[in-house]
C-alpha cells in the first residue's frame, strides 16, 4: 500500500516521498485511516514502528483547511514524557507539515520559559509538550485549551512510569469535551488501560508491537561475561571490530559517567547522556551523535528517551533492561525503515531472570556467544523461555 491510498492529501504525500518514505509502515496504515475518520485511537506500538507520522500526518491533514482563531491558542496537543521526545515529534511536525503552512513547537522543562511563551502569542497549530511545563505554561495564562481538536498521549506508557499521571488528567479535564483522543504506548498494561478509560471514549484498538518485538532486520546476540569484565569487554568490541557507531544503554546516571571515563583511559571517546546534564549539553551531544562527530553515546533509559537517530548501526545493552518491554524498546532504536541493525546485550549470571523474562516477551531465545578472554567464570544456565515472574506463578509453573 501507499500514502497515496491511506486519504493523505497530495502535498503531504509529496513531502514524505521528497523524505524518503516509500510505503506506509503497519502503523501508519492502519492508523491513519482510523484518524482521519475522526475515531479515538489506542494503539500499541514500539519505537521504530514509524507511530510519529502514523499520528501528525492525519492530524496536519485534518488541520489544513483552517487556522487558529486566537492568539495563544493551539489546535492540536501531544503529550510526551521527556524533553528529546518533544523536540523530536515538533521537528518531524515541521518536517511534514513545511508545505501547507501550519506551525508547531515543543515546550518542556528544564529551560527559560519566556522564550517559549512568546512563540505561543500568535497560536500554534500543533503544541508538542511535557505535561508539568505545559500546566506551567497553561496556569500563567500564556495558552488556552479551548480550540484543541486533537490530544495524543506519546508513549503513555512511560509517562506513567515517571509519574505524569495526575498532570495528565489536570490536562485532560480542562480540554474540550469533542476533542479526538489519541494513545500511543509501547504496551498496553493495565496502568496504561486504566488511563485510557478517562482519556478515550469507545476507541479503535491497534497492536503493532507484539508482532514487532523482533523484527528480522536486527540482529541480536548476547555475551555472556562476568560483571566485573563488562567495561573491558565493551573496549574489546570497540577496537577490535571497529565499531562506527554505537548507543550504549546502562542503568544509572553515575555508572554512565564511570564508563564514559573507563573507555576514555583506553583511548576511547564516549560521552555520557543522562537526565542529570544541563538541557543545553544533551541537545548538543544529541546533534552531535546525529551527524557523526560523536561514535559511541552512554545514555541512561530514561535520559534516553526520545533519541531517534536514523541509520544507527547498533545499540548495546550495557546492563540488561527491565521490564522486559524496555529491551524491545531500545533495540527498536537501530533497524529502522527496514535498515539492518544489531543489538548486543552483556549478560552476567545476574542478569538470569531478566534474560529468561526478555527471551519470553521475545517467544525465543536470543543467540549467545563468547568472546575469548572473557569467557565467564560464572556461567549462565540454560534459559527457561516460559518463564513466568515469581509473583505471576501457579504452582505449576517453572521455577
Amino acid at each position: 500500500m501507499s500514502f497515496s491510498k491511506l486519504g493523505l492529501s497530495d502535498t503531504l504525500v509529496n513531502t514524505v516521498t521528497e523524505l524518503g518514505y516509500v510505503k506506509p509502515t503497519n502503523i501508519q496504515s492502519q492508523a491513519i485511516p482510523v484518524i482521519l475518520q475522526g475515531q479515538d485511537l489506542i494503539a500499541a506500538a514500539q519505537t521504530g514502528t514509524g507511530k510519529t507520522a502514523g499520528f501528525v500526518l492525519p492530524i496536519l491533514e485534518k488541520l489544513r483547511t483552517s487556522e487558529t482563531q486566537r492568539k495563544k491558542r493551539i489546535r492540536a496537543l501531544v503529550l510526551v514524557p521527556t524533553r528529546e521526545l518533544a523536540l523530536q515529534v515538533a521537528d518531524n511536525a515541521a518536517r511534514y507539515g513545511k508545505d501547507i503552512g501550519l506551525t508547531s513547537l515543543a515546550v518542556f522543562g528544564g529551560v527559560d520559559d519566556k522564550p517559549q511563551k512568546e512563540k505561543l502569542i500568535n497560536g500554534v497549530d500543533l503544541l508538542v509538550a511535557t505535561p508539568g511545563r505545559l500546566l506551567d505554561l497553561y496556569g500563567q495564562h500564556a495558552v488556552y485549551f479551548e480550540e484543541v481538536e486533537f490530544l495524543v498521549l506519546d508513549e503513555a506508557d512511560r509517562m506513567l512510569d515517571m509519574g505524569f499521571i495526575e498532570d495528565i488528567n489536570k490536562i485532560i479535564s480542562r480540554l474540550p469535551q469533542d476533542v479526538q483522543n489519541l494513545l500511543f504506548s509501547a504496551t498496553l498494561s493495565n496502568k496504561v488501560r486504566d488511563l485510557a478509560k478517562t482519556a478515550v471514549h469507545n476507541p479503535y484498538e491497534i497492536s503493532i508491537a507484539a508482532n514487532s518485538a523482533s523484527k528480522a532486520n536486527i540482529e541480536q546476540w548476547l555475551i555472556s561475561v562476568d560483571k566485573d569484565m563488562k567495561s573491558s569487554l565493551l573496549s574489546h568490541l570497540i577496537q577490535t571490530n571497529d565499531w562506527d557507531q554505537a548507543l550504549i544503554f546502562i542503568e544509572t546516571k553515575h555508572g554512565a559517567a564511570k564508563l564514559a571515563s573507563q573507555l576514555e583511559k583506553r583511548g576511547i571517546e564516549a560521552e555520557a547522556f543522562h537526565s542529570g546534564r544541563s538541557q543545553a549539553i544533551r541537545a548538543q551531544l544529541l546533534e552531535d551523535f546525529k551527524v557523526g562527530k560523536i561514535k559511541y553515546l552512554i545514555a541512561t533509559g530514561v535520559g534516553a528517551r526520545g533519541i531517534d537517530i536514523e541509520n544507527l548501526s547498533r545499540v548495546v545493552n550495557y546492563d540488561l533492561p527491565f521490564p522486559a518491554d524496555e529491551y524491545v524498546h531500545r533495540i527498536g532504536r537501530t533497524g529502522r525503515a527496514s535498515a539492518s541493525g544489531e543489538a548486543i546485550s552483556f549478560v552476567s549470571r545476574d542478569n538470569f531472570k531478566n534474560l529468561c523474562m526478555i527471551e519470553s516477551r521475545l517467544g525465543h531465545l536470543i543467540e549467545r556467544r563468547e568472546v575469548e578472554g572473557f569467557e565467564p567464570k560464572k556461567p549462565i544456565p540454560v534459559s527457561i523461555l516460559n518463564y513466568v515472574p515469581k509473583h505471576k506463578r501457579n504452582d505449576n509453573e517453572p521455577r
